[in-house]
């Protein structure tokens, strides 16, 4: 009786704990870098028996509905029929629509149920078994106790199977069963016979305690902070080539300006031309250059203008803007400019170089990386040891039914039968009368592994791999961030000269007009001055997109990229 309490204490706690942990997994090691408590109800709804949403789930499984939603917010940035953005603006809708990133969110997904699949192993488990048998034989001596003797075996049982976070697998089952037989000789006719077992099996080498059993949780879990940080760093590469494509549009505009303006000093130009044609001041032989020039500043226009189309239907597909039909026809506006920027900061190369250790997804990746390969290195070290498995039991039993109390199993008189049942056996199980008890110690020695001394060769090697490939994203990363500085610094010296031979293009083409209005000068050298002026502009304008560009670039090198721009990942 005794024994018998203690057993099924150790199957509720057992229950209890094993409950607790499917639903809540405890926080892995620090160096994991996480600390948080994890709840598999966040991520993946598993209802549990009796609830109503089991019975849905089990026996009313719906197909889970997969459907697209069309781009959003874009109408909040009309205003009279054109598409206005800030970059910032323009942020908020690459993120909310931009397909790419969606795609990338969609990686973490699958690793949050893989933590909810690792939590099966605590999963209880109910087992049922009812069977009937009817069977009627040719008796061949008098002591069968009928001429044709007919058996009827009822045997039922209910099992209940959980493992638990020591490794241990408890199993709480009742087993039954009811015989009846035309036998005259039967003792108990119907006879009713009940077991109550408990038993238990706990790993004290291999697999033995709680680190152990929750290694492949642990090792979901950590994979899954791979997948948000491998998740970071696909939203920062995807949001600088947005933002590129920003500055793209920028760029096409800006050199569409300075193409307009060029074309219309060549059309001044050539109507002046024509007007002292005309006048007779010059010959015909020096109208052709004005014309040339004119006619090839329209080709330069009209190929800036498609050159402006293009960017702008790639700007449409970074903001899912293009699957929206009203959408994609507006206009877009770009509120940026592209000012000279007056930046004199100076770069402190190895403080920005530790930023990027720390803030960088990728390197933060591979950090995380090196933690699931501890943990299966841990995990094959275990498949090492010997297995070694202490197992027990307790079983009480009970009989009942209707007796037919017999002196001499030769009597053929009538019996007086005493009424009786299952009660009786019930009775008899639960007074602990009829007890088996069992315990056992089980040793699987290997004498030779080959395959747990493979894995665990392969899982050294796997942690190497993970630190020479973290050795060399920082070594990548540190160069990265060398040329990005390298790459700022040259382009905002570019910019500073771009701005200076634009000036004196500028103040050629002004010194060449006095003097061509003077007659000191033909049309040729006007003209030729026009066209550096022109080249000076459109080179100050690729200087300055390039100058944020490189910034752009420096940002996302160092990782800050998302926090300079206000983004927060879920």
């Amino acid at each position: 009786m005794r024994l018998f309490l203690l057993c099924a204490v150790a199957v509720i706690a057992g229950i209890a704990q094993a409950q607790e942990t499917a639903g809540s997994v405890a926080a892995p090691s620090p160096q994991m870098g996480f600390r948080e408590t994890y709840t598999l109800s966040d991520d993946l709804e598993v209802p549990s028996f009796p609830s109503k949403a089991w019975w849905r789930r089990h026996f009313q499984p719906e197909v889970p509905r997969v459907e697209l939603r069309p781009p959003v917010r874009h109408a909040d940035y009309v205003a009279d029929a054109k598409l206005e953005l800030s970059l910032k603006h323009y942020i908020e809708l690459v993120l909310a629509n931009n397909t790419d990133i969606e795609l990338s969110r969609l990686n973490v997904e699958q690793p949050k149920n893989a933590i909810t699949r690792a939590a099966a192993i605590f999963d209880p488990l109910l087992i049922t078994r009812f069977a009937a048998t009817r069977a009627n034989s040719a008796t061949t001596d008098v002591l069968a106790g009928a001429a044709s003797l007919s058996q009827l075996n009822q045997p039922w049982s209910a099992n209940y199977q959980q493992t638990i976070s020591t490794g241990a697998q408890i199993t709480a089952g009742f087993t039954g069963s009811k015989s009846s037989t035309n036998s005259q000789f039967q003792t108990f006719n119907p006879a009713y016979t009940s077991n109550l077992n408990f038993n238990f099996n706990q790993p004290l080498l291999r697999g033995r305690g709680k680190s152990i059993t929750m290694l492949p949780i642990s090792l979901a879990r950590s994979r899954l902070r791979v997948g948000e940080l491998d998740f970071a760093d696909n939203v920062l590469r995807l949001l600088a080539a947005a933002e590129t494509a920003y500055w793209n549009v920028i760029e096409a505009r800006e050199n569409l300006k300075v193409q307009e303006k060029a074309l219309q000093l060549a059309d001044v130009s050539l109507k002046r031309a024509q007007r002292e044609l005309d006048l007779g001041a010059i010959s015909e032989l020096e109208i052709f250059q004005p014309k040339a020039v004119y006619a090839n500043a329209e080709i330069f226009v009209t190929q800036a203008r498609y050159r402006l189309a293009q960017t702008e239907d790639q700007l449409r597909r970074q903001m899912g803007a293009d699957l929206d039909p009203e959408i994609r026809k507006l206009p877009v506006v770009l509120t940026e400019t592209v000012a000279v920027p007056d930046d004199r900061t100076e770069y402190d190369k190895e403080a920005l170089i530790q930023k990027a250790m720390i803030m960088r997804p990728n390197l933060r990746s591979d950090m995380q990386s090196l933690d699931v390969a501890d943990l299966q290195l841990r995990q094959a070290k275990n498949s090492l040891l010997p297995n070694l498995v202490l197992g027990g039991g307790y079983t009480t039993t009970g009989r009942g039914g209707v007796f037919f109390p017999r002196t001499n199993v030769l009597a053929t008189g009538p019996v007086q039968p005493i009424p009786g049942g299952i009660g009786d056996a019930f009775d008899q199980m639960f007074g602990f009368g009829f007890p088996t008890y069992n315990f056992s110690l089980t040793l699987t020695l290997p004498l030779r592994d080959r395959r747990a001394a493979a894995d665990l060769a392969d899982a050294a090697i796997g942690r190497k791999r993970e630190m020479l490939n973290l050795r060399n994203d920082q070594q990548t990363a540190r160069l990265e961030v060398l040329n990005g500085i390298n790459q700022v610094e040259n382009s905002r010296a570019a910019v500073r000269l771009a701005q200076i031979a634009r000036d004196l293009a500028q103040n050629r083409v002004d010194a060449d007009q006095k003097r061509y209005d003077l007659g000191t000068i033909t049309i040729f050298f006007l003209l030729d001055s026009q066209n550096a002026l022109t080249q000076a502009e459109s080179r100050l304008v690729t200087e300055s997109v390039n100058y944020r560009r490189a910034l752009l670039q420096l940002m996302q090198r160092t990782g800050e990229l998302l926090e300079e721009r206000g983004v927060v990942l879920p």
